[in-house]
């Protein structure tokens, strides 16, 4: 028999902040805080279906400050490509916005991102992933006022390990059927147990299976819209490539072209240059040679002794 989704955003956040000590249990051991040290732990948006500006239902996650410090804990089942900067983009928002105005730097409190993923988003096999701000050679912690840490779901097997109650959260997230929250009540672990007996109670109350029914519905409409505007995005993308592509082509032709015909244009006219350059120097040869061949004749009748006025009468004829 299949039970309610607790991968699901309001399954997840009705189910632990219904109890306390569920939440506090749940958080203790993320966070490896021994049990029974916790003194406070207050949710800061207890509502369940916040709406945005807009109107619009927004992202579900459960804000807390447990004794002095400032927890947030996401669920998110989308993968998003873009997801490492959107949690530290969400992680710098909500340190920040603890400084009230007055208040002195060193008054932040420590701000703890809790992400728990459906996808995995880091190339490891350990599912646990805690980001802190480290000097690179030394390792030196810069401060611990940041934390951001993924729990990725996928990376989670089946192996029960009654001491690994880390672990056995996230199991009774992953659960999909009664056998496998048998399995995972039969370590005994009091407030899993407790947590399972509320995913009973929503699995069978109408009102929160239809809260859970609308809410997958909205998740998969805005999904929907987000892979329509992608690929009309897409489309449009290929559109300008391709007009750009043709613009740039005929540019870069006119360019060849002009670039050709110059190049052409120079070598025809060094063609021509040579063939007239020759022509006149066959002409110019021509009449040198014509022009000499004058004087000796003139040499040669001087000698013989013919006067300058039968020398040119001979030359006329």
């Amino acid at each position: 028999m299949n039970v309610i989704n607790a991968k699901l955003d309001i399954i997840f956040k009705k189910l632990f902040t219904s109890d306390k000590t569920v939440l506090m249990a749940f958080i203790g051991d993320l966070l490896d805080i021994p049990q029974g040290k916790i003194q406070k732990l207050e949710v800061l948006n207890p509502e369940l279906l916040p709406e945005t500006a807009d109107g619009k239902q927004g992202q579900l996650d459960i804000k807390m400050q447990v004794d002095n410090k400032i927890v947030n804990v996401e669920i998110q089942v989308q993968m998003q490509s873009d997801y490492k900067e959107r949690a530290l983009y969400y992680w710098s928002k909500m340190f920040s916005n603890e400084l009230k105005k007055g208040e002195h730097y060193a008054e932040l409190k420590q701000t703890i991102s809790i992400n728990i993923l459906n996808f995995n988003l880091f190339d490891c096999e350990e599912p646990y992933s805690t980001f802190k701000l480290l000097e690179t050679d030394r390792q030196e912690l810069m401060t611990d006022k940041c934390a951001i840490l993924f729990f990725e779901l996928r990376k989670v097997n089946k192996s029960i390990d009654k001491a690994d109650r880390k672990k056995l959260w996230l199991q009774l997230i992953n659960a999909e059927t009664e056998e496998d929250l048998a399995m995972i009540k039969e370590t005994g672990v009091s407030e899993i147990n407790k947590a399972i007996v509320i995913m009973h109670e929503m699995s069978e109350d109408e009102k929160i299976r239809e809260m859970a029914r609308l809410r997958e519905k909205w998740i998969l409409d805005e999904n929907s819209n987000r892979e329509f505007f992608r690929r009309q995005g897409l489309e449009e993308g290929r559109a300008e490539g391709r007009a750009e592509g043709k613009a740039e082509g005929r540019a870069e032709g006119r360019a060849e072209g002009r670039a050709e015909g110059r190049a052409e244009g120079r070598a025809e006219g060094r063609a021509e240059g040579r063939a007239e350059g020759r022509a006149e120097g066959e002409a110019a040869g021509i009449e040198k040679g014509e022009a000499n061949k004058e004087k000796e004749i003139i040499s040669k009748l001087r000698k013989k002794g013919f006067s300058e006025e039968e020398i040119k009468d001979i030359l006329n004829s």
